[in-house]
């Protein structure tokens, strides 16, 4: 039975069109990208043109990690990278773990309601760097009619761990038994070797002379891949060579030596549907390896222990990966996202170490009960090897719970797993915690696999030891901003309010951003809102200064308030500017006096009003210039009137105009009149920030007024 004849009903439609969209769009080798919304993570659930081992490392991805196939989702849009010199540009951690000469498109599956995924497709180096905008309108044409398939066919909710490989169609090429024995005897008469291996590197065929080159009969290497048939072709190198020839097909060639003094030259030349492979005696000058000068290797010695190339690869991945985390919360998700997938593992359990004890930091694939038991363990517990891998830096490997229960009866008991790897996390010889990998089946772990995981660990280890001392300096930081912002604010006959702070997405979380307002009387108030220079502790400082100022002068005229106040930055001799937009509001009178130190113009809506931003004379920052005027502006405030106060980081965006912005969010005020204040606070950040991730910190406070009670 075939492979296509081995795929599910349901999936034969998706794989038809994968196959034709490759073929239709003269690209070597294609994949689906599943979006599993509620994880936020991409499934490469078919491909074709690559062996999966090739892709492995990139089967699952999280939907925020900077790749191609995520932008493409992110953004809405066809990614096109034409080169290895654009993708290391662009994408420097995927160019690290490929390093190959190869073009690739990644474009957006939108489905009818939602995105499904995204659409990846590969091109040889020989292909142009910049892609024609006939081949574009190809690739989009071909993603839209992927997308229309996944709509009409079931996807298991359950996504495939491991892509299903489809093979490539061959095409038409000429057949029957005369002619194939006719090529065969051609072949066979040929004064060199003749090899072919299919796309995952199986040999699929070999003549008589390639046999003997390589020094082993034919039967015993049909179906096996070279570098682990051969142990003298067991160098990464070796397989490096044929991930070349099978990413970018391009020709490739090399010598190797044949125990104990045979030396070989290997051709490669790739296609669609394999490789063919040249083998004949190298010329070998200096008698030793060919091109080195080097003495031969004793026959019968081992070869030398070296990972495969995919795990090294697939090292440098994870390694580019980890140094992007940033909280301990990013470092749990991706071993629990990319490692634990990598290394076929069903269960982790992330430990730090915490006066003497071992903290859980973050776990997966464990029930609560199990993790509750297992947190604060001292570091001599005999219950699991954590603390003693922690404590001598060795790690620990059980293959089966026989193995375990030897030395530490009670622990497989605990959590049922059958096998495990225990990495202990050490930073500058100082132990920082404990990493468990566990599996639900016995499982051997290869030296290979030790020798991954081990420099894994360290790894997690520099990262986790960075991300807690983000952490703390984060906690310590969104401290100090709650301490000098107000816990709530106060309630007023007439008026409604709101207030929100969101601090960037990047940094200590913690800024010069301000609001309050201050209750004068029982129809009076004062609503202020400010930003001060910088995003550290001391434009926090200076902001908590400048907020108790302007809170011990409220109830003043407007303009003299942010006179007083600046008089008040004079003397603290800061360095940092300060804007601000101080508003009295007189319920009583139904009006609004405002008075701006360059600050932007607040949003207004009312029932008399059209939907705008507030026309502002606004004058110098504070810190400039202590005597400066700032003019006043009155405005109506008749029931039922909103306005909105912010900070810069709500409209000023890379690539927008902040205007266009503040217009758009005034008739969105208009849309949604009379929803609920912080429901219409979240209506404006999401059309402001889509993204969810902000470039500056945002500040807000909305106002509306309500009929005086009678």
């Amino acid at each position: 039975m075939s492979r296509r004849d081995e795929t599910p009903d349901a999936a034969r439609p998706l794989d038809e069109t994968l196959i034709d969209t490759v073929r239709r769009t003269g690209a070597s080798a294609g994949g689906v990208y599943l979006l599993d919304e509620a994880a936020q993570v991409l499934h490469l659930v078919v491909m074709s043109g690559v062996p999966v081992e090739v892709a492995w490392p990139w089967r699952r991805i999280p939907l925020s990690a900077p790749v191609p196939v995520g932008d493409a989702i992110r953004q809405d849009r066809l990614v096109w990278v034409g080169s290895q010199d654009d993708l290391a540009r662009s994408y420097p951690r995927a160019a690290a773990s490929l390093p190959y000469r190869f073009a690739l498109a990644a474009a957006p599956l939108q489905g009818r309601e939602r995105p499904r995924g995204a659409l990846l497709l590969l091109w040889p180096a020989s292909h142009p760097a910049d892609a024609t905008r006939r081949e574009r309108s190809h690739i989009s044409s071909a993603a839209r009619r992927v997308a229309r398939v996944l709509d009409e066919v079931d996807v298991p909710p359950d996504l495939p761990d491991r892509p299903r490989l489809i093979p490539a169609d061959a095409g038409d090429r000429p057949g029957g038994g005369h002619f194939l024995q006719a090529a065969v005897d051609y072949v066979e008469r040929l004064p060199e070797g003749a090899l072919a291996l299919d796309l995952e590197g199986r040999i699929t065929f070999l003549d008589a002379e390639a046999a003997s080159l390589l020094g082993r009969e034919a039967g015993r290497l049909l179906g096996t891949r070279p570098w682990q048939a051969l142990p003298w072709l067991d160098r990464a190198a070796v397989e490096d060579h044929y991930r070349t020839a099978v990413i970018s097909r391009d020709p490739v060639a090399f010598d190797a030596l044949r125990p104990p003094d045979v030396p070989l030259r290997l051709q490669l030349y790739p296609d669609a549907g394999g490789i063919s492979v040249r083998i004949a005696r190298a010329p070998d000058p200096d008698g030793g390896r060919p091109g080195t000068g080097r003495e031969p290797r004793p026959a019968g010695a081992p070869p030398p222990d070296v990972a495969q190339t995919g795990r090294l690869y697939q090292l440098v991945h994870l390694a580019a990966a980890l140094t992007e985390t940033v909280a301990v919360r990013d470092v749990v998700e991706l071993v629990a996202h990319q490692i634990m997938p990598a290394f076929g593992a069903d269960g982790l359990v992330l430990s730090a170490a915490d006066a003497g004890r071992l903290r859980i930091t973050g776990h997966h694939g464990y029930d609560q009960e199990v993790v509750d038991r297992l947190d604060g363990l001292p570091l001599d517990t005999d219950l699991t090897p954590a603390g003693r891998v922690l404590t001598s830096g060795v790690p620990s490997f059980f293959a089966d719970p026989d193995e375990m229960v030897r030395d530490y009866p009670r622990a497989s008991r605990i959590s049922g797993k059958q096998a495990w790897a225990f990495l202990p996390l050490i930073v500058s010889g100082r132990p920082v915690g404990c990493c468990i990998l566990s599996y639900d089946r016995p499982r051997a772990f290869s030296a290979d696999e030790r020798a991954v995981l081990t420099s894994l660990a360290g790894l997690i280890a520099q990262a986790l030891d960075r991300a807690r001392l983000y952490d703390t300096a984060r906690d310590l930081a969104h401290g100090l901003q709650q301490a000098l912002l107000p816990r709530s604010v106060p309630a007023l006959p007439g008026l409604e309010t709101a207030a929100r702070y969101l601090p960037a997405s990047h940094g200590m979380d913690v800024g010069g951003d301000f609001y309050d307002v201050v209750r004068i009387d029982a129809t009076t108030a004062a609503a202020v809102i400010g930003d001060v220079q910088g995003h550290n502790v001391v434009a926090a400082a200076l902001m908590g200064q400048v907020r108790t100022a302007i809170h011990a002068i409220a109830g003043a005229p407007p303009d003299q308030v942010l006179a007083r106040t600046d008089r008040v930055l004079t003397d603290l001799e800061s360095d940092l500017l300060v804007s601000c937009l101080y508003v009295h509001i007189d319920l009583a009178r139904r009006e609004a006096v405002l008075s701006s130190a360059g600050h932007p113009p607040p949003l207004l809506y009312g029932p008399a009003l059209p939907p705008g931003v507030v026309r502002l004379d606004p004058g110098p920052l504070l810190g400039i210039d202590p005597d400066a005027t700032r003019p006043l502006t009155v405005l109506p405030l008749l029931p039922g009137t909103t306005l909105a106060l912010y900070t810069d980081g709500l409209v000023e965006t890379p690539g927008t105009d902040p205007e266009r912005t503040a217009g758009d969010l005034a008739h969105l005020l208009a849309e949604h009149d009379g929803q609920p204040l912080d429901h219409l606070m979240d209506l404006l950040l999401r059309h402001a920030r889509p993204t969810a991730r902000y470039t500056d910190d945002i500040a807000m406070l909305l106002l509306r007024t309500a009929a005086l009670p009678a």
